[in-house]
């Protein structure tokens, strides 16, 4: 019961907060509650192996330009050029030395989770952001780039 109470909470803060995501997360999550055996056969494997989905459809979502031409080799060739670039790739390699550490502490400490998922909340309803950990990368560039005022 307990559960279902907290599922509900976050499903009311994501109204509130007009957080599309959060709201679908929070609903699909609490359909699959709802069907039998999805507790002891789903569940860990989307616990297991989530991040990783999601990490993949954001790659695609990344690679669509490419895919399109709207980003091409002339683009690439020029970002190295600048120091805004620069900072792009280490931002990016930053990010993600970051997240395999926080992978392997959430795998060890499975309590930092639920501080985890309030943080999230928070910053996505009430700040306005974007639950997503290669937007970070992007994020990070941008301030860089905001102070230092670099550009492409």
């Amino acid at each position: 019961m307990q559960s279902w109470l907290f599922l509900g909470l976050i499903l009311a803060v994501a109204l509130l907060g007009k957080n599309r995501s959060l709201i679908i997360a929070t609903v699909a999550v609490m359909v699959l509650k709802l069907i039998p055996y999805t507790y002891d056969n789903w569940f860990p494997e989307i616990q297991a192996k989530g991040i990783n989905w999601g990490v993949t459809i954001i790659s695609i979502a990344i690679l669509i330009p490419i895919a399109t031409g709207k980003i091409g080799f002339n683009d690439l060739f020029s970002a190295f050029k600048t120091p805004a670039g620069w900072v792009a790739i280490l931002a990016g390699i930053a990010v993600a030395i970051l997240s395999k550490y926080g992978v392997d502490q959430l795998a060890a400490v499975p309590q930092v989770t639920v501080m985890l998922v309030l943080g999230t909340i928070i910053g996505v309803v009430a700040f306005k952001g974007v639950a997503a950990g290669p937007v970070i990368a992007s994020g990070m560039t941008y301030l860089i780039i905001s102070i230092f005022n670099l550009h492409f």
